[in-house]
């Protein structure tokens, strides 16, 4: 699930290539790396089946939205916290 949530909200990857040349005497040898930083944008498809994995809020009691409620805001507060966006 937390997978799915981070590829419906997108994401940022480091892509690293590197260049090899072949020395005689030690065998590989790197020349040359790169790494750049590459943003990979929400996928619509993730973000319906994630919505549709949801429960429906229609079918939830009050008791059970109000317990949700306290859910989500503690998760905001610790997401502050932690400075995550």
């Amino acid at each position: 699930m937390k997978l799915l949530k981070k590829k419906a909200q997108g994401y940022k990857v480091d892509e690293v290539v590197e260049e090899y040349v072949n020395d005689d005497q030690d065998g590989l040898k790197l020349i040359k790396r790169k790494v750049t930083q590459k943003y990979i944008p929400p996928d619509l498809s993730a973000a319906k089946l994630l919505l549709d994995l949801e429960p429906n809020i229609s079918d939830m009691t009050d008791q059970e939205i109000m317990e949700e409620i306290k859910r989500l805001k503690a998760q905001i507060q610790e997401e502050l916290k932690n400075g995550n966006n």
